[in-house]
């Protein structure tokens, strides 16, 4: 149904072809159908434009980025896809443009089509080493396909499909204490999956030291250490990358979200050339046939390009101080009365609440003032906030208005 209650009959193809659970979730946002998008906006059949502060961390360079989109049409004019016989330079050139700007080491580049695929990858070519007990952290998110699932450590997602991969263990997240427990049971047969903050996990910033403790542990105990930044990474944090303030490099990093440019989807796997050796030996040993596209590779390259060239890093920086500091101002008018917490690093925000109903409320108050915002697959008290770093001064106002009036609409109505 639309706002109008006009059926447009998309709601009765979702339930039939889609399921029911995808159109319900369609309906309770009013059945609307987003049809175009540009720059932080996302428009609906109706002309409604909504400010899209949610995307899952994708939308860095918001949508439609005029130099990602020139250079995929490009691609798609002139060699969209490829054969995987011959050399083909877009996804080098596209390697070598990812490992310009990763952790001094990391140099080595796997392209995937998904975050979950990219977790899978590193899974793989941490078995070629002979590592088959895996360490995981609490809540944790890694996704959701077998491999990717089974360090994703979330009963309600795992235990539809236990049993999942054996020999692994979750630890609480900044714990080291417990990490260190944990790699000494298994030394010289571990590896350790984390994120620099933990997203889908409700944006949990770990203590001070937590990731150097944890890359020590490793050397320490034999391990390899796979790092995931496919939500925090390529500038989310105001950093390049979440691990840049601990000064260490990982065997293995995840990258993903952002490397698409918000216009054409891809990920990667990234590793020191030691660790790599197993798939740079065998480049069949882990394949797939639409992984580096060249279509998908332009997209990551102009990405990357506009990343260094527009400062993306530095303006999520500065917007993201500005942004927790009015989004707390905000809130602390209703703290007396609802436990509320902002916390976040650059354009990764986290607000949690006491009550999982309270996050609903101030969604759907957001989504009826013309705001999309993210909820947290792993923490259902914390609304999620991962908005472009392209956006206006006048964006930025229209977002704090339409908080402050939703929050006033959730609480105090």
């Amino acid at each position: 149904m639309t706002a109008s209650g006009v059926r447009t009959g998309i709601e009765d193809l979702c339930r039939a072809h889609q399921g029911s659970g995808r159109a319900a979730l369609g309906r309770l946002l009013g059945g609307m159908e987003e049809v175009a998008s540009e720059g932080a906006w996302v428009v609906v059949a109706d002309g409604r434009r909504f400010l899209n502060f949610g995307g899952h961390g994708v939308y860095l360079l918001g949508h439609r980025h005029p130099e990602v989109t020139a250079a995929v049409h490009r691609q798609i004019d002139t060699h969209p896809m490829s054969t995987r016989v011959f050399f083909e330079p877009t996804g080098v050139h596209a390697a070598a443009a990812l490992s310009s700007v990763t952790p001094a080491g990391l140099d080595l580049v796997h392209f995937v089509n998904s975050g979950a695929e990219a977790t899978e990858a590193a899974l793989k070519l941490a078995r070629a080493h002979g590592k088959t007990e895996i360490v995981t952290t609490v809540n944790g998110f890694h996704g959701k396909t077998l491999g990717a699932l089974s360090v994703t450590a979330r009963p309600v997602f795992q235990r539809p499909f236990e049993p999942l991969l054996p020999g692994v263990t979750a630890v609480r997240y900044g714990d080291a204490v417990e990490l260190d427990a944990a790699l000494a049971r298994v030394a010289g047969r571990g590896v350790l999956i984390l994120e620099p903050v933990q997203g889908e996990g409700g944006v949990i910033v770990p203590p001070p030291g937590y990731l150097a403790a944890a890359a020590d542990l490793c050397r320490q105990h034999d391990a390899l250490l796979i790092v995931d930044e496919i939500q925090t990474g390529l500038g989310r944090l105001g950093t390049w990358w979440g691990i840049d303030d601990a000064r260490i490099v990982p065997d293995i990093m995840l990258v993903g979200k952002g490397l698409s440019g918000g216009v054409v989807p891809i990920s990667a796997m990234v590793a020191t050339a030691e660790t790599y050796q197993p798939f740079a030996k065998d480049p069949y040993l882990h394949s797939s046939t639409f992984a580096a596209s060249p279509i998908a590779c332009a997209a990551a390259s102009a990405a990357i390009r506009v990343m260094r060239d527009d400062d993306i890093v530095g303006k999520a920086a500065d917007l993201g101080r500005r942004l927790v500091h009015a989004v707390g101002n905000a809130v602390a008018a209703h703290s007396s009365a609802h436990r509320i917490e902002v916390r976040g690093r650059g354009l990764l925000i986290g607000i949690e609440f006491a009550d999982p109903r309270s996050v609903g409320d101030l969604y759907l108050n957001l989504v009826d003032r013309g705001v999309l915002v993210n909820h947290s697959l792993n923490s259902p008290t914390v609304l999620r906030l991962t908005p472009p770093a392209v956006l206006s001064d006048g964006e930025l106002d229209f977002f704090l208005t339409a908080f402050t009036d939703a929050l006033s609409a959730a609480f105090f109505a």
